[in-house]
């Protein structure tokens, strides 16, 4: 009789891990922004309007480097604290333009963006 009430005690044991750790597994963040995650900065396809999916998602301060998007495109800069993030020409985060100020985006055309910069 002991051994099947330690059998039953180790099964619900192991159903309320399983339980546990699945519901762990599917959290999201609560602050994602038409699917760009929080502290990110991100670009979205060629007229897709409105933003629902981004194709390029950076976390890191500094320059990323942006190639082959032309047209225009919703930057969506989802970042906290009051960073900032900038539209540049040059690959290496010259001739950057207008601040995007943080939790908010811009519908703009991409054609001659060469990098993104990410600002603290």
């Amino acid at each position: 009789m002991r051994k099947m009430f330690r059998g039953a005690a180790a099964l619900a044991t192991s159903v309320v891990a399983v339980i546990a750790l699945s519901g762990t597994v599917e959290a999201k963040p609560a602050d994602a922004w038409a699917g760009c995650p929080d502290g990110a900065v991100c670009i979205y396809p060629q007229n897709q309007n409105p933003a629902v999916k981004p194709t390029h998602v950076f976390y890191t301060y500094g320059v990323h480097k942006v190639s082959n998007q032309f047209g225009n495109h919703w930057v969506l800069n989802n970042q906290y604290g009051g960073a900032t993030a900038q539209l540049c020409t040059g690959t290496g985060g010259s001739g950057c333009g207008s601040v995007i100020a943080s939790k908010t985006g811009v519908y703009a055309d991409l054609t001659p963006i060469n990098s993104v910069r990410l600002n603290p």
